[in-house]
C-alpha cells in the first residue's frame, strides 16, 4: 500500500526477506503503522471505497495488491517516487508496483495538504498517467521519479464529486451518519476512554503510572450490586461532539442549470454559499475552477465578483472569501488525520444503532440531492446508467480460480459486488414499503404487487394467489424467503461452474418482509411456464427434468447430502430429480443455468411436521413431538445435517473396526486376546441402529484405533473397487453401512430425500423400500437433534464453553449445533430440569427473554403493518409502554386529523399494504398485549409464560426491563432517543412520540466467505494449539493478509484474526504490537458488530490486560469499567463472565492499592464464581485466594486466613497434598499464620505497655505490579511455563505423538464432510499455552 516514507513499517526495517515484506503489508494495509499518529493520511488505501468517487472498475482492482504474489513469493518491493503538488512542497510517497495509478489519487485526496484536490492528473515527464495502469507496466516509473500533479479541466461529473468530497471532508466529524446509518458508517468510542493514548504514543502519558495520579474510583452504577442502569453512558457525549463549524450553508443554487448561453461560457452549476461570518456567496463552477459571481438570490447576473478568486478547488476560493473557513478547516483536517483509520473506513455492511442523541438537523445539500434523485442519476457513479445487478453477480462468480491470486481476485470482486447489491436492495425494499416505488402491476390487490427498482425485483412475504395455501398461508409466505436464502447460501458456498444462482436480500422494514432478488435476462417476457425446464411450479403436480441440470445439480449433491430420487408427474411418468421439486431451473437469455425456490434443499424437520400414520422414535415422543406448526415448511439445518452424518461415521468406523477385529480374533485367538474386550458390547453383524447406538456410547476409541486403520484402508480399497479384498471384509462393510442407513454398501455416503413428505409429491410403488428408508432417516435425523444436539449444547453451557451474553450469541450458539430457534422451550426446558440448573441461570434468563421477545416481535410485526405512516412514531411508542412500562394504562396519540379532508383520507387508505383498521393499534392495553405474548410463545414455541406484566415477568424470572428493551429494538430496528428512561413510574408512560427516532431495516444475506485466508487462519489455529506459536503467528500473519485482500480493511473474520494475533503477541513477549492488534480489533469489532455486542466486551477485556501489561493502568480500569458497563446493560450483572470482568477488576485496583474497592470486586467475583462453577471449583479456589491477598495488604490477617484455607481445602481436595498449587497455598497460609501471630503480639504489647511498648516493625505486603500481572495472566487463561531444552523436545514429540492419534480419527471424516463447513473461530477462552522462553516466564 502507498504510506510516506518516514513511516516505513517496523516489520520491514527489523526483517528482510518474505515475512517482513509481508508483515509491512499488513500494517499498511490496516494503513496504521505500529500505533503512530496518522500523518497525511496514509489510510487512503485502506478506504479505496470510502470515497466512493472513482469509477466502478476500481473497487475490483485492489485485490491484487502484491500480497497475493508473495504467498507464491515473487518478490516485489516498494519504491519511493517524489510527488509535485501545487501549491505546497514536494513530498516523498512509497508505492508498490501492483498498485494502480489510481490508488496514489486516493492517497492524495486523503491527505491533509493534498485533500481538497480531486480533479487532476498525475504526470511522468509530461506524459499523463492511465488511472487504471498498474505502477510496474508504466515505462520510466523507477526510484526517486518525479510525478507532477495537474490540475484537469472540470466536466459537470467532476464538478459534482469535487462538491460531494468537499462536503464529506467538512462532515468527517460528525457522527450523525453513523447514528442514521448511512453509507456503512458506524459508531466506535474506543478513543473516549483511551484518549489516544495507547502504544508508542502512550509515551508521552507514562507519567500517569505513578500512582498517586490514578483516580480508579468507578462510577457508581458500575460498582457490585448497583441497581442503577443508565442509557447515556452507552455513547458517551464527547467535549468536541459540536464539530468545527466551517461554513452556515453549502447548497445547489436555484439558478441551476446554467442556461444555454453560460453553458457556451463554460459554466457548469452554481452553488450558494453563507459563510460562517453571515457572508452570502454565489459561486459559479466552471470548466476552469471555481469563482464568485454577481447572483443574489432574486436576481440572476453570472458575471464574475470583483475581486473573483478563481481557484481550481472550492476549499482555496472559500478561504479566501472567510477567514473562519479558513482556519477551522485547517484545524478539522488535522483532527481528521489524527483519527485513527477504522473510526473512518465503511464498514462492509451497514450496522444500525439502537440509541441515538438528539442530533440538530443540519443543512446538506448533497444529502438532500440524493434523496430527491434516489440516487439513480448516478447510482454509485456509473454515469447514466443503474447497475445489471445480475450480471455482475455471476460474472464475478466466472473469473478463474486456477491458482492463489486469481481466487483471492475473484473473492473480492464476488464480496465488493455482493456488499453493494446488499446495500441497494435495502435501500430499494424500504423505498419499496415506504410507497416510494411504482409497482409492476398497480391494479392489483396492495398485497400481491411486485416491484423493479434499480434491476433488483421486490415481492412482499404474502401469500400471493393461494401459492402456500396447503402449507400454512401467510406464515409459509413469510418463512419461505429465509429458507430460499438459506438454500441459496449452501449452492454458492459449493460454487458448482456452471450453476447459477441469484443474489437474494430479505429485509423485513416496518412489520413487512420484502425478498429482494436480481433478474434473470429474459425472465419477464415470458411466461413462468414456459420458462421451467426442472422443477416443479406447483409443489409437485407437474414436474420436468433436464439432462444439463441433473449434470450439474449431481456436482452438489455429495457436499449437501442430496439423494437422487424419482418422482411421478400429472401423468405418473417417473421424472428424476437431484434437488427438491420446488427448486426450479430457467435458462435465462444469457444461455447461464438458473436455479431458484430453494425453500427446501435440506430435508423437513419431522417434530414440527406431524404426518399421519408416521410414528416418531421414542426418543421425540417423550419430548411431545411431533407438533404441530404454524406452516409446513419447517427444515433440518446445514449444521444438523452435517453434525448428523459424521455422527452416523464415527458409528459406521467402530461397527466396521469392530467388526473386523472380531474376524481377526476367531482366526487367531492366541496371537490376540485383548482384542476382543470391547467387542462384546454389540452383536458383530451390527444390522441394527439399535446395534449402532449401544456402540457409540460404549465402544471406546482407544482399544479400537488400529481396528479404525484397518477399516479405513478396506473402504478406500472396496471403494476404488480393488479385486484383492476378500469377501468376508466386504461382507463387513456391506453390514456396516445398513447398519447406518448408508445409500451406497460399499462405501460410507449418507444422503437426504428433500421430497419426502412433501405433499402432492409422489413415488413410484417400486420404490417403496427405499422410501421407507429415507423416511426412518429423517426421523433418525429428528431424534438425533433431540437426544444429542440439545444435550451437547446444553454440556456446552455447563462446561462455560458456549457463553451467550444476550439473544442474538445464544441464537448462534444454538444454530451453530444445527438447532433451530423454535426449539428455543425445548431448551428452556431442559435447563429447568438439568441437575446443573443453578450453573445455566443464565441461560435460562436469556431463554426466556429470547422467547418473550421473540413473540412481542410477532405481534409487534403485525401490530405496524395496520400503522399509517404518520402514526408511525406514536405507534411504536405505544407498544413499547404497553409491553414495558409499569404505568397502567397508556393512552395513544393518535395523529392530529387537520391535516387532511376526509375524502382525501379515504383515498389513502386504500392504497395501504395492510388490510386492518390504521387505529386499531391504538386500542392495545398493557395487559391485552402481555396477555397475547403469553398466547404467542404457547402456540409457537410451546412454552408457558405465568406473567400478565412486565412487572411479574422482571420479578418471576429475574429479567432486567433495559436488555428487554434492547432486545425488541434490535430485533425489531427500533432506534430510540438517547436518555434516562423510567420504566417504573406509575404515574406516566415512559416513552413519548418524541423518543421514537427512527425505524431501520432488519437484513439477511449471504456472506460470501474467503476460503484461502480461512483456512491459513485455521492452521494458524490449530498450530497455536499444539504450541507452535512462531509458526501459528505466520499462519495467523499470512491469513489476516489475505483477509485484507479479499474483504477489505474491515470485517468480522479480520477482527477474529487480529485478536488472535494481539494473544500470540502478548505471549511471545511484544506487548506493544499486542496493545496495536487489540485495539484494531477493538475498533473493528465496535464498528463491525456494534458498540454494545458481546464480541465488543470481550475485545475491551483483552485490551485492558495489554494496556495493563504496558504500563498503562488507568486506561486499562477505564476500559475494564466500560467492558462491565455493557455487560451489566446486556445482560445484568449474575453472569458468569462477569466473574472473570470483576476479577480483573479487583486485581488491577489492588495493583494500585485501592483495597477497599477492589475487595468490593473480587468478593462479587468470588460469589459469581461460587454459583457458576460451584463452590468446590478451582476458579472458586482462585477467587479465594486473591481475595485473601487484598486482605494481607490491609493487614487483616484473619479474614485473609479465613479465605486462604478456603481455598486451601479446595486445592487439596482436587489435586491432592503433593501438587504445587497445594504447596503453594499452605505456604502462603503459614506466612499469614506468622504476620496474624507478630500482628497479635504487637497489640499485646501495645496493651500492655501503652505508648512505651517497644514495637517491631510489621511487614505489609504492597502488591508488586509483576506479581498482579501474573494473576491477571492466569484468570484470563494465559500461562507462561518455564521449560528447559529437554523438557520442551519431550513436549514436542508428545504433541506429535497425540496429533497422529488425532489424525487417524479426523482424516476419513473430513473426507465425507462438506467441503467449506466454517467452524467457529477461536473466542479467546482459556487457552493455557506453552512458552518457550525463561525469560518471559517472569512477565
Amino acid at each position: 500500500m502507498v504510506s510516506k516514507t518516514d513511516e516505513t513499517c517496523p516489520a520491514a526495517a527489523e526483517d528482510t526477506g518474505e515475512g517482513g515484506e509481508r508483515g509491512c503489508d499488513i500494517k499498511r494495509e490496516a494503513a496504521h503503522s505500529s500505533g503512530m499518529p496518522l500523518v497525511n493520511g496514509d489510510s487512503g488505501h485502506s478506504h479505496t471505497e470510502a470515497e466512493d468517487h472513482n469509477e466502478k472498475g476500481e473497487g475490483e482492482t485492489r485485490a491484487d495488491d502484491g500480497n497475493d504474489q508473495e504467498v507464491i513469493v515473487i518478490q516485489d518491493t516498494g519504491f519511493t517516487v517524489k510527488m509535485h503538488a501545487p501549491g505546497i512542497e514536494p513530498f516523498d510517497l512509497q508505492v508498490s508496483p501492483q498498485e494502480m495509478v489510481q490508488e496514489i489519487h486516493q492517497v492524495l485526496m486523503d491527505r491533509e495538504d493534498t485533500c481538497h484536490r480531486t480533479c487532476f492528473s498525475l504526470q511522468l515527464e509530461g506524459n499523463v498517467l492511465d488511472n487504471f495502469s498498474e505502477l510496474k507496466s508504466i515505462e520510466g516509473l523507477q526510484e526517486g521519479s518525479n510525478l507532477k500533479v495537474v490540475e484537469e479541466p472540470y466536466t459537470v461529473r467532476e464538478a459534482r464529486i469535487h462538491v460531494r468530497h468537499i462536503r464529506d471532508l467538512l462532515k468527517s466529524l460528525d457522527p450523525s451518519d453513523s447514528y442514521n446509518g448511512v453509507d456503512c458508517n458506524s459508531l466506535s468510542f474506543l478513543s473516549t476512554f483511551t484518549e489516544g493514548d495507547l502504544g508508542e504514543n502512550g509515551k508521552r502519558k507514562r507519567k500517569g503510572s505513578e500512582l498517586e495520579q490514578i483516580d480508579c474510583t468507578p462510577p457508581e452504577h458500575i460498582l457490585p450490586g448497583s441497581k442503577e442502569r443508565p442509557l447515556l453512558i452507552l455513547q458517551p457525549q464527547t467535549k468536541d461532539a459540536k464539530p468545527l463549524q466551517c461554513l452556515k450553508v453549502l447548497t445547489m443554487s436555484g439558478w441551476n442549470p446554467p442556461p444555454g448561453n453560460r453553458k457556451m461560457h463554460g459554466d457548469l452549476m452554481y452553488l450558494y454559499v453563507v459563510t460562517a461570518e453571515d457572508r452570502h456567496v454565489s459561486i459559479t463552477a466552471s470548466t476552469r475552477g471555481f469563482y464568485t459571481n454577481q447572483s443574489t438570490t432574486y436576481s440572476f447576473n453570472p458575471k464574475p465578483a470583483n475581486p473573483s478568486f478563481l481557484s481550481h478547488s472550492l476549499v482555496e476560493l472559500l478561504s479566501q472569501i472567510s477567514p473562519t473557513f479558513k482556519k477551522n478547516f485547517a484545524a478539522l483536517q488535522k483532527k481528521r488525520v489524527q483519527r485513527h483509520p477504522f473510526e473512518r473506513i465503511a464498514t462492509p455492511f451497514q450496522v444500525y444503532s439502537w440509541t441515538a442523541p438528539a442530533v440538530e438537523h443540519a443543512m446538506d445539500c448533497v444529502r438532500a440531492e440524493d434523496a430527491y434523485t434516489s440516487r439513480l442519476g448516478y447510482e454509485e457513479h456509473i454515469p447514466g446508467q443503474t447497475r445489471d445487478w445480475n450480471e455482475e453477480l455471476q460474472t464475478t462468480r466466472e473469473l478463474p480460480r486456477k491458482n492463489l491470486p486469481d481466487r483471492l481476485l475473484r473473492e473480492r470482486a464476488i464480496f465488493k459486488v455482493h456488499s453493494d447489491f446488499a446495500a441497494a436492495a435495502t435501500r430499494g425494499a424500504m423505498a419499496v414499503i415506504d410507497g416510494n416505488v411504482m409497482a409492476i402491476n398497480p391494479g392489483e390487490e396492495t398485497k400481491m404487487q411486485m416491484f423493479i427498482w434499480n434491476n433488483i425485483f421486490f415481492s412482499l412475504g404474502f401469500d400471493v394467489r393461494d401459492h402456500y395455501k396447503d402449507l400454512g398461508g401467510d406464515n409459509a409466505a413469510y418463512v419461505a424467503p429465509t429458507n430460499d436464502l438459506n438454500g441459496v447460501r449452501a449452492y454458492n458456498a459449493v460454487d458448482v461452474e456452471g450453476l447459477y444462482t441469484l443474489g437474494t436480500v430479505v429485509v423485513d422494514y416496518r412489520g413487512y418482509r420484502v425478498t429482494a432478488q436480481s433478474i434473470i435476462p429474459g425472465i419477464l417476457e415470458r411466461e413462468q411456464e414456459q420458462s421451467v425446464i426442472y422443477g416443479s411450479i406447483d409443489f409437485g403436480k407437474t414436474v420436468v427434468s433436464h439432462p444439463k441440470y441433473l449434470e450439474l445439480l449431481e456436482k452438489t449433491a455429495r457436499p449437501l447430502k442430496i439423494q437422487k430420487h424419482n418422482v411421478l408427474n400429472d401423468k405418473s411418468e417417473e421424472v428424476e430429480l437431484c434437488s427438491s421439486v420446488e427448486c426450479k431451473g430457467i435458462i435465462g437469455n444469457d444461455s447461464r443455468h438458473y436455479i431458484l425456490d430453494l425453500l427446501r434443499t435440506f430435508p423437513p424437520d419431522l417434530n414440527f411436521l406431524p404426518v399421519e400414520g408416521e410414528e416418531l422414535p421414542e426418543e421425540c415422543t417423550n419430548m411431545g413431538f411431533p407438533k404441530e406448526h404454524r406452516h409446513r415448511l419447517s427444515c433440518l439445518r446445514q449444521e444438523l445435517i452435517e453434525a448428523f452424518v459424521e455422527h452416523r461415521y464415527i458409528v459406521f468406523m467402530k461397527l466396521a473396526a469392530l467388526q473386523l477385529m472380531q474376524q481377526k480374533a476367531n482366526k487367531q485367538e492366541k496371537e490376540c486376546p485383548a482384542v476382543t474386550e470391547n467387542g462384546g458390547s454389540s452383536p458383530a453383524d451390527g444390522n441394527a441402529t439399535e446395534s449402532s447406538k449401544a456402540l457409540s456410547e460404549d465402544g471406546k476409541a482407544e482399544g479400537t484405533l488400529c481396528g479404525l486403520d484397518q477399516t479405513r484402508n478396506l473402504a478406500e480399497s472396496i471403494a476404488s473397487e480393488d479385486e484383492t479384498v476378500d469377501p468376508k471384509s466386504k461382507e463387513v462393510i456391506l453390514n456396516a453401512c445398513k447398519a447406518v442407513g448408508s445409500i451406497s454398501s460399499t462405501s460410507f455416503d449418507i444422503r437426504f430425500n428433500p421430497d419426502i413428505f412433501s405433499p402432492g409429491v409422489r413415488f413410484h410403488d417400486n420404490s417403496c423400500d427405499e422410501v421407507e428408508k429415507q423416511k426412518q432417516l429423517l426421523k433418525d435425523a429428528a431424534a438425533f437433534l433431540i437426544s444429542c444436539q440439545i444435550p451437547s449444547l446444553i454440556k456446552d453451557c455447563v462446561d462455560h464453553t458456549v457463553l451467550p451474553m444476550d439473544g442474538a450469541t445464544l441464537a448462534e450458539a444454538i444454530h451453530q449445533r444445527g438447532i433451530n430457534i423454535r426449539y428455543m422451550a425445548k431448551i428452556v426446558e431442559y435447563v429447568s430440569k438439568s441437575q446443573a440448573r443453578q450453573q445455566l441461570d443464565h441461560i435460562h434468563k436469556l431463554g426466556i427473554t429470547e422467547l418473550i421477545t421473540r413473540s412481542a416481535k410477532h405481534i409487534f410485526r403485525t401490530y405496524l403493518q395496520g400503522v399509517e405512516l404518520s402514526g408511525l412514531s406514536a405507534a411504536i411508542s405505544h407498544f413499547l409502554n404497553c409491553f414495558l412500562s409499569s404505568f397502567p394504562n397508556p393512552i395513544a396519540h393518535l395523529p392530529t386529523d387537520e391535516l387532511v379532508s376526509k375524502k382525501k383520507r379515504n383515498k389513502r387508505k386504500a392504497r395501504h399494504l395492510g388490510n386492518v383498521d390504521n387505529t386499531a393499534w391504538a386500542s392495545t392495553t398493557p395487559q391485552e398485549l402481555w396477555k397475547n405474548i403469553s398466547n404467542e410463545t404457547k402456540s409457537y414455541f410451546n412454552f408457558t409464560i405465568e406473567c400478565e406484566s412486565v412487572d411479574q415477568a422482571v420479578e418471576r424470572y429475574g429479567l432486567q426491563k433495559i436488555s428487554l428493551l434492547r432486545e425488541i429494538c434490535v430485533k425489531s430496528g427500533i432506534q430510540i432517543l438517547l436518555k434516562e428512561y423510567n420504566f417504573d413510574s406509575r404515574h406516566r408512560p415512559t416513552f413519548t412520540e418524541e423518543d421514537i427516532l427512527n425505524i431501520f431495516p432488519v437484513v439477511k444475506h449471504v456472506n460470501p466467505k474467503a476460503s484461502d485466508a480461512f483456512h491459513f487462519f485455521q492452521s494458524g489455529q490449530s498450530k497455536v494449539q499444539q504450541g507452535f506459536l512462531k509458526e501459528g503467528c505466520e499462519l495467523i500473519n499470512e491469513a489476516l493478509n489475505l483477509f485484507n485482500n479479499v474483504y477489505g480493511a474491515m470485517h468480522v473474520e479480520i477482527c477474529a484474526c487480529l485478536r488472535l494475533l494481539a494473544r500470540l503477541n502478548y505471549i511471545m513477549g511484544d506487548n506493544n504490537e499486542a496493545l496495536n492488534n487489540q485495539q484494531k480489533a477493538v475498533l473493528m469489532s465496535e464498528r463491525a458488530l456494534g458498540v454494545d455486542h458481546p464480541n465488543t466486551i470481550q475485545e475491551y477485556m483483552h485490551l485492558a490486560l495489554y494496556c495493563f501489561a504496558n504500563g498503562q493502568l488507568s486506561t486499562a480500569l477505564k476500559l475494564l469499567y466500560r467492558s462491565r458497563y455493557l455487560l451489566i446493560l446486556v445482560y445484568g450483572e449474575d453472569h458468569p463472565e462477569m466473574a472473570l470482568l470483576d476479577s480483573n477488576i479487583g486485581l488491577v485496583l489492588h495493583g494500585v492499592m485501592e483495597y477497599d474497592l477492589s475487595l468490593r470486586f473480587l468478593e462479587s467475583a468470588l460469589t459469581i464464581n461460587g454459583k457458576y462453577h460451584g463452590t468446590k471449583s478451582l476458579k472458586v479456589a482462585m477467587s479465594h485466594h486473591l481475595v485473601a491477598r487484598v486482605y494481607d495488604s490491609k493487614a487483616e490477617f484473619r479474614s485473609a486466613l479465613q479465605h486462604e484455607k478456603d481455598g486451601y481445602t479446595i486445592y487439596k481436595n482436587q489435586f491432592g497434598e503433593n501438587h504445587e498449587k497445594t504447596k503453594e497455598s499452605s505456604e502462603y497460609l503459614k506466612y499469614l499464620t506468622q504476620q496474624a501471630v507478630a500482628l497479635q503480639r504487637t497489640m499485646n504489647e501495645i496493651y500492655k505497655n501503652g505508648s512505651n511498648a517497644s514495637i517491631l516493625p510489621l511487614k505489609f505486603t504492597a502488591p508488586i505490579m509483576s506479581s498482579v500481572l501474573e494473576q491477571l495472566n492466569v484468570i484470563n487463561g494465559i500461562l507462561f511455563i518455564p521449560l528447559s531444552q529437554k523438557e520442551l523436545e519431550n513436549l514436542k514429540a508428545e504433541v506429535h505423538r497425540r496429533q497422529a492419534l488425532h489424525d487417524t480419527f479426523c482424516i476419513a471424516e473430513q473426507e465425507n464432510s462438506a467441503e467449506g463447513t466454517g467452524t467457529e473461530s477461536d473466542h479467546g477462552k482459556s487457552q493455557a499455552i506453552v512458552e518457550t522462553s525463561t525469560a518471559q516466564a517472569s512477565a
